[in-house]
């Protein structure tokens, strides 16, 4: 694959494979730089066409990205399928955390993006394994390629699952569609009307925030996440920025080779890193429990803490063992000793550095900025993830265990940064953390009308058939007129809702890129002076019976 022949397990054991660390890095970092551009430019088409919308994109973006890189004949078409796999993870990581952000209780939102953590890091220890396996039982082409198949099979389970997926309550509601979020927020809180309290409490407190913020525009621009937004902005920057720095790709994704160098040999070394991977399971499961009680800061303090002792310990061993001959009794228990500081050093990480980095920029921002500042953060963990991936294998060769004091210094800044910027963002709900930051709080909640389901539907002519997809799954119709009045976009734009099926073969394809987005296409002219919550909705069999009466 690197264009280098007879490649043998002794010689990779030794270092010997004449492939340019600088081109191993262009090809571990290539994800990692898409990654970036992608999560910045989801943000526009997360506001616009929807949360579930911009996870639709990634997922198929990955399942073509898995495609290409199953059946890729040379190192430039795996590099090519690399990089539009990080256009896929962009979009899912910057939507992800805000479609759980969105949709959680207040009292459970650390709780919500940390189970996703859990099955993030699963995945990764499942990679880590079937990578072993077929290493192990097909060591020939086959041992990189079979892995290449089963991420084929799992992306297409998720693209799948998109289907299913409803919208956010909060951006139904932010987009006018009160109906729909009150409907989603009853399935979402499982209750049985909407004169349940803590629907109409979630309700009122949505729909009083998004007036609040309208006021201030419907979109936050840019400059404000910086100007307005700053210390939030500073928190979801950093605490990205310090996952990475805090070495855990650095460590990540050559463990393998790092094992090696510690004075394993090849299968021992494959078969520790999957050991090792399972440390990232073990290590998130308390984060569960204790996140929204004992906090966001805590949690990150104390795993900041075991991760310096850890990787302090392992950059001195690695110093000893470089002293050591090939020979050398105390070889085999340093190798062992840098294997248990690395797996104490994962549980750390899974334990603190992993899941709040995720949790923090998608909560602290209020909804007309979420989208951006999650972007933002997002975009800051694949930058550092590409600095990382590119610039380890050439300091790993120069400083060997001097490499891990680096990152020492820095888990000891975010540490420092964490106890005199980061605020306590636990136990509140989304809107109310703007009284956390010192926001001008909205109190105009018992002003808010919570409709009635009934009637709502009766007036809206849902049959059953149109409640289940419209209301659970949150695909509202679509008023292009309303949409470009409020947004100020044409036809041949990106509306705030949807597409209209207008304007020839350009209107046509816009209308099936709506489609294809999970949006309902009007066919039909609508008023300008109507408001998305007046719409009428008819389903086909409903306006052929309307015409036959007319």
């Amino acid at each position: 694959m690197y264009g280098v022949q007879d490649i043998s397990l002794e010689r990779i054991a030794k270092g010997d494979i004449e492939v340019n660390e600088y081109i191993v890095g262009i090809t571990v970092a290539c994800l990692n730089i898409t990654a970036f551009f992608a999560a910045l430019v989801s943000a526009n088409i997360c506001d616009v066409m929807g949360r579930r919308a911009a996870i639709r994109i990634g997922s198929l973006l990955l399942f073509i990205a898995a495609l290409m890189q199953t059946i890729a004949p040379n190192l430039v078409v795996l590099i090519v399928g690399r990089s539009i796999q990080g256009l896929g993870v962009g979009f899912l990581s910057m939507t992800v955390p805000i479609i759980q952000t969105e949709i959680a209780p207040g009292h459970a939102r650390g709780v919500f993006v940390t189970i996703e953590n859990l099955f993030l890091n699963a995945g990764f220890s499942l990679s880590t394994w079937v990578g072993y396996a077929f290493y192990s039982f097909m060591p020939s082409e086959m041992a990189w390629r079979g892995s290449y198949i089963v991420f084929t099979g799992i992306s297409l389970v998720l693209l799948i699952g998109t289907i299913f997926l409803p919208e956010t309550p909060r951006w139904l509601i932010k987009n006018g569609f009160h109906e729909e979020g009150l409907a989603t927020l009853i399935d979402l809180q499982d209750a049985s009307d909407s004169n349940d309290e803590g629907v109409c409490h979630t309700f009122k407190e949505i729909v009083a925030a998004v007036e609040f913020e309208e006021q201030q525009g419907s979109k936050s621009p840019w400059k404000e996440i910086f100007t307005q937004y700053t210390r939030r902005t500073v928190m979801a920057f950093t605490c990205q920025m310090f996952a990475q720095l805090n070495g855990i790709n650095a460590i990540l994704y050559f463990l393998p080779e790092n094992l090696i160098r510690a004075g394993f040999d090849v299968s021992t070394s494959l078969l520790y890193t999957g050991a090792c991977s399972t440390m990232l399971i073990a290590g998130v499961i308390p984060t569960i429990y204790l996140v929204d009680s004992l906090g966001r800061r805590s949690i990150l303090i104390i795993g900041g803490l075991g991760m310096a002792l850890c990787l302090a310990t392992v950059g001195g061993l690695q110093f000893h063992v470089d002293t050591l001959e090939s020979t050398s009794p105390q070889l085999a228990s340093s190798a062992k000793g840098i294997f248990a500081c690395v797996c104490l050093y994962l549980a750390f990480f899974a334990f603190s550095w992993g899941p709040i980095p995720w949790l923090i920029p998608a909560e602290v921002f209020p909804l007309r900025a979420r989208a951006r500042g999650m972007a933002l953060a997002t975009g800051s963990n694949w930058f550092w993830d590409f600095v990382i991936a590119f610039a380890t294998p050439p300091l790993s060769q120069s400083l060997r265990g001097g490499i891990y004091f680096i990152i020492v210094g820095f888990v000891c800044i975010s540490i420092l940064l964490v106890l005199f910027v980061y605020r306590e963002t636990a136990g509140t709900t989304l809107e109310e953390l703007s009284e956390v930051f010192g926001d001008v709080a909205f109190d105009n909640v018992t002003n808010v009308a919570v409709p009635d389901m009934k009637e709502a539907r009766q007036s809206m002519h849902l049959s059953p058939r149109r409640r289940s997809t419209s209301a659970t799954f949150g695909s509202p119709p679509l008023d292009v007129d309303m949409i470009a009045s409020r947004s100020g976009v044409g036809m041949g734009a990106s509306p705030k809702h949807g597409f209209k099926q207008e304007g020839g073969n350009a209107g046509w394809m816009i209308g099936r890129l709506g489609t294809m987005a999970g949006l309902e296409v009007i066919q039909e002219p609508v008023s300008e002076s109507r408001r998305p919550s007046q719409i009428t909705l008819m389903d086909e069999s409903e306006e052929k019976v309307k015409k036959e009466q007319g």
